[in-house]
């Protein structure tokens, strides 16, 4: 059973930065394909970023160029560090972790339980 568990978020000023963490277990985790949704109260979970197995980068067009997504295989960690943070970046963030490379929620059977991005103006 693949266990993940979010942290780092918390309240930043527009155009500010934080970095999320998501730790995983219970998995073979350089195998993986890791990515990071993000989901408002009554809306969809929209896809953010992910890191396959082999390394294989891809991110929304809402946040390329501001967020970058990484990984430690060593530590079995993922990182989502996010720069010029806006407003509508506010909302709670899910990490995910899947054994096939895909950017749809539905294909991914693992989730976190999610932390909280807020962001001022």
């Amino acid at each position: 059973q693949v266990q993940l568990v979010e942290s780092g978020g918390g309240l930043v000023q527009a155009g500010g930065s934080l970095r999320l963490s998501c730790a995983a277990s219970g998995c073979t985790f350089n195998t993986y394909t890791m990515g990071w949704f993000r989901q408002a109260p009554g809306k969809e979970r929209d896809f953010v970023a992910v890191s396959g197995s082999g390394m294989h980068i891809r991110y929304s067009d809402s946040v390329k160029g501001r967020f970058t997504i990484t990984r430690d295989n060593a530590k079995n960690t993922m990182y989502l560090q996010m720069n010029s943070l806006r407003p509508e970046d506010a909302t709670n963030y899910y990490c995910t972790a899947a054994k096939a490379y895909t950017i749809v929620a539905t294909g991914y059977g693992n989730w976190g339980e999610g932390t909280q991005v807020t962001v001022s103006s």
